[in-house]
């Protein structure tokens, strides 16, 4: 990226033309975005109605142990090894489940968040176009320590604005 930004800025100085460009933090206008919220929401509910099943099934397993862990000694063996296997499937089960609805959660979010980047790149494009700028950058993560305010225009609160 620097070395765009260099070739950009000579080759402006040799021709006396002036490159304009936007900049904004991308996660500041995301945050903003009522889709983002929305989609925050969704997430949160998935999150809780998993939870609740998560609890739900180890609470079955924890009394399926202690029921275990009561009678063990009065089992005869065949017992024992058969309530053993049981609880071990339950576990397998268990840690199955999480780990689908992990993968499921992970999967919701990027999606979701898919849809609101779409949303946040074309609100970009269009204050890049409606300005002429050369290019927008996106200033998050301390990617640009420094920008030259004569160049440079902050366009965070009109790509807001766009998507309010």
């Amino acid at each position: 990226m620097v070395m765009v930004l260099t070739v950009l800025t000579a080759s402006a100085q040799s021709t006396d033309a002036t490159v304009k460009f936007g900049y904004l933090s991308f996660d500041s206008v995301r945050l903003a975005m009522k889709e983002y919220v929305e989609m925050q929401q969704q997430l949160a509910e998935m999150r809780s109605a998993y939870a609740v099943e998560m609890k739900r099934v180890e609470d079955d397993f924890n009394k399926k142990y202690e029921e275990f862990l009561d009678g063990q000694k009065n089992f005869p063996k065949t017992i024992l090894q058969k309530r053993q296997s049981e609880l071990q499937e339950m576990l397998d089960k268990n840690i199955a489940f999480k780990n689908e609805s992990q993968r499921m959660l992970n999967d919701l979010e990027a999606q979701l968040l898919q849809t609101v980047n779409q949303l946040l790149t074309t609100a970009v494009g269009q204050v890049g176009k409606q300005h002429g700028y050369a290019f927008i950058l996106n200033t998050d993560a301390d990617a640009l320590p420094w920008l030259n305010p004569e160049w440079g225009e902050d366009i965070t609160e009109e790509v807001k604005a766009i998507l309010q």
